[in-house]
């Protein structure tokens, strides 16, 4: 992964001027006042880490597997959320572990946690680095925090990536925790079998982080979230193993697998995990429909979520969304968010993904269906082209978050959830707290920033929105959006929405997670921390509440 970005940098490409010519217009962006600082020229602080410590973890993973140089703890310096890049291409390595120990299997994992514990070094523990909520930036933890000031280890689990088992009988396969997706597709498609799971992250994430952030993929609707997969799982904590799952449900008293999800490794290291798949599709369909707005859009998913025929992908974009990506296939003479149905949203409106995949008959069958019922909702169908170009750039929007920020804009995305009942007045909650915190950047004049959002997933019951925002970036950037966030959550949390849908809670949202589950959670929470993990190494700072949140993280 591009070390001051995302992704592949091969795959980088610079916006059209044309494009960048709009953002200084509309938005009052202006260029960087410097270009990122070289990754050579970056100077880390000396390692902490102790010698007897150093020691123990070698005689552990092996001396080749203990690294310590420059390049490798830059790299494992945070996530990939905006402020984790800009303070890197700042050169702001200050959070950099003091060592990246790479383990072989569940009992070196056990074994480094068993040193760490004994010589009090934090652990952070260390996927595909994709988290945007500062799931991995223990230098962000609360000053007085037990193990701010401790040495830490990055914790990465890439050497965890077998392939375990495949249970055809019953439609399962365990996969260590370290294994991309890629990866695991790859592995699966092998014996005829598929995941489908695919968030924007699917690239370079992880199986592992996958379950332990609650991951969510793009055919949620079809496939379910990751957490819904998840049978069974192996778990290092510093006080031992935890082997959970016997059964598809069992009524053994409450779930435990249910308290590792979502742990953020907090609570210990997840190894391996079996999971529940499925047939790989032998066949897939993606369409566009139009709607004259977005509530009669959300109106259209809901009862298509209640109801039925269910697609296996089923978003929404509200109408700056849309407009944005007719817009953008204007400017770059490709397809945008459009596929060459500019014509039908000329005139405004709600563009909708529709997909769907499985075998033939059983495409055909939901896609008549569906249809019919969206129709009826009011759709106007777009043909194929929407579908098709979403899928083509599925896995873009990162890259060109790169590009804006080359450009000298500021680029973010949150997402939130809530019930069908609530989500207009979320929706309008969220959108008013982004424009009011980010309208004014000074000393630039006052402007208003871009604020899109997007239905991503639904329920029965509710559905998430995922929110994008670009504006002028402002003299400390990472500042004022920690001001903005702030703003955001709070709205968040008075409109009835959850926090975290699927990036989870991290650093960046805890405080508001202490709120969303009250104060008995949160004490809860902290004797489940206290009883797995006694020193206090996992990845302190993350997930359970503690103090008040930091101001310009």
């Amino acid at each position: 992964m591009l070390w001051s970005g995302w992704g592949d940098p091969a795959r980088a490409a610079p916006l059209p001027d044309s494009v960048v010519g709009l953002l200084r217009e509309l938005l009052g962006v202006r260029p960087p006042e410097a270009p990122p600082v070289a990754l050579e020229s970056i100077e880390v602080p000396p390692s902490r880490l102790p010698g007897e410590a150093g020691e123990a973890l070698a005689a552990v993973v092996g001396a080749g597997n203990l690294r310590s140089d420059a390049e490798t703890r830059i790299r494992h310096a945070g996530g990939r959320s905006t402020p984790d890049l800009l303070r890197i291409r700042a050169g702001e390595v200050a959070g950099a572990p003091d060592a990246v120990v790479l383990p072989g299997d569940h009992d070196e994992v056990l074994a480094v946690l068993e040193a760490c514990a004994e010589h009090l070094i934090t652990v952070v523990p260390f996927g595909g680095g994709t988290s945007v909520v500062g799931g991995l930036a223990p230098s962000r933890e609360d000053a007085t925090a037990p193990g701010a000031a401790r040495p830490r280890i990055a914790l990465d689990l890439r050497r965890l990536d077998r392939l375990v088992a495949v249970d055809l009988v019953s439609r399962t396969a365990t996969l260590q925790s370290g294994m991309r997706a890629p990866r695991a597709e790859e592995l699966l498609r092998e014996h005829g079998l598929t995941l489908g799971h695919y968030p924007q992250s699917y690239e370079w994430a992880t199986v592992g982080g996958f379950a332990a952030a609650r991951s969510s993929g793009q055919a949620s609707a079809g496939y379910g979230r990751f957490d819904d997969m998840v049978v069974a799982l192996t778990v290092a904590t510093p006080e031992g193993t935890l082997e959970l799952g016997r059964a598809p449900k069992s009524a053994a008293g409450p779930d435990l697998r249910q308290l590792v999800l979502g742990s953020e490794g907090a609570f210990g290291v997840i190894t391996s995990v079996t999971v529940r798949v499925r047939p790989a599709p032998e066949t897939a369909a993606y369409e566009g429909w139009r709607f004259t707005d977005f509530a009669a859009g959300t109106a259209a998913l809901r009862a298509l979520a209640q109801d039925g025929p269910l697609p296996t992908v089923l978003r929404l974009s509200d109408e700056t969304e849309t407009m944005v990506g007719l817009a953008g296939a204007h400017e770059t003479g490709g397809s945008g968010g459009t596929g060459g149905s500019g014509g039908a949203l000329a005139n405004g409106g709600c563009l909708a993904i529709v997909g769907f995949e499985g075998t033939a008959g059983d495409v055909d069958a939901r896609r008549a269906g569906a249809g019919d019922a969206l129709r009826a909702l009011g759709g106007e169908p777009l043909g194929p082209g929407p579908g098709e170009s979403w899928v083509r750039g599925r896995f873009a929007a990162p890259y060109l978050r790169d590009a804006l920020l080359d450009a000298g804009a500021f680029a973010e995305t949150l997402e939130t959830a809530a019930f069908w009942s609530g989500v207009p007045a979320l929706h309008a909650a969220v959108r008013e707290a982004l424009t009011d915190a980010l309208s004014s950047v000074p000393p630039a004049d006052p402007v208003r920033p871009l604020v899109m959002c997007h239905i991503s997933h639904v329920y029965p019951a509710g559905a998430s929105l995922y929110f994008t925002v670009v504006s002028a970036r402002g003299p400390d950037a990472v500042a004022h959006w920690a001001r903005a966030k702030s703003a955001v959550n709070d709205a968040i949390i008075g409109a009835g929405g959850t926090i975290s849908h699927h990036h989870g809670v991290g650093t960046d949202h805890r405080h508001w997670y202490g709120r969303e589950i009250g104060p008995l959670g949160v004490e809860v929470l902290r004797a489940v921390k206290d009883r797995l993990d006694p020193a206090g190494i996992l990845n302190p700072g993350v997930l359970v509440p503690g103090g008040p949140p930091a101001e310009g993280r």
